[in-house]
């Protein structure tokens, strides 16, 4: 079943479960969204620089590189304003600088950025090839993306038991907890949608990307997506 991707209804939805976003995701990863943050960081050839957060939500992506580069200035945007109120809360008197902006029109000159990161944000984007080539415009040349998102393992048996999760378990203990309807829902049908890691990483090559890397995480139930801007 293909979905259709409107930008205000999925803000929308993101801001109704923002208040209760974080817990969620330690929730239904069983913490693992930790752990897959701090690898998608390590990514990153430079510790130290300018970096920008696309779709940062509540901003965990954000204090984690923070806390990896003393003099790193970090840039998290996101289209929900809601998400990115929680996210202010936690980045009090950090170097961590928030906007709301959409990630298929950055709001930055060409070449900025030396690293630019996104965690389970571009199965969102209207257009997932928009999205990239602002991502490739706003880095600067040899700057490098590191982003996470969930998938669909290839083992039957993780598979298996992976899909009935996703599909019956994860939808109600959302719909509990959030008090959203539909936002747990839309999640595993959006992860089927999603182009497989062979047409993802064509896409990625054709947007201009270099050295493209797709990296199984925990059985496969999340990809870890490097890659660099030539130059």
């Amino acid at each position: 079943m293909t979905i259709k991707k409107d930008p205000s209804k999925i803000s929308g939805m993101f801001s109704a479960i923002a208040p209760r976003y974080d817990l969620l995701n330690r929730l239904l990863s069983g913490g693992l969204d930790r752990r897959w943050r701090k690898t998608a960081i390590d990514q990153l050839p430079v510790k130290d620089g300018v970096f920008l957060d696309v779709a940062t939500g509540t901003c965990d992506v954000a204090l984690e590189q923070e806390g990896r580069g003393a003099k790193a200035r970090i840039i998290g945007i996101d289209f929900s304003h809601e998400m990115l109120k929680a996210g202010r809360k936690k980045t009090v008197g950090r170097q961590i600088h928030l906007g709301r902006a959409d990630a298929l029109r950055l709001p930055f000159r060409d070449a900025v950025f030396d690293g630019l990161t996104c965690a389970y944000g571009i199965r969102n984007f209207a257009s997932l090839a928009d999205g990239l080539k602002e991502m490739l415009r706003t880095l600067k040349p040899g700057g490098a993306v590191s982003i996470l998102e969930f998938t669909t393992p290839s083992n039957p048996v993780v598979k298996f038991f992976y899909l009935f999760y996703f599909s019956r378990i994860l939808p109600l203990v959302g719909r509990i907890v959030s008090g959203h309807p539909d936002a747990y829902t839309y999640l595993p049908m959006s992860v089927m949608n999603f182009p497989d890691r062979k047409k993802l990483a064509e896409i990625f090559t054709e947007c201009g990307f270099t050295g493209v890397k797709i990296r199984p995480l925990t059985f496969g139930i999340t990809d870890l997506i490097t890659a660099r801007k030539p130059g």
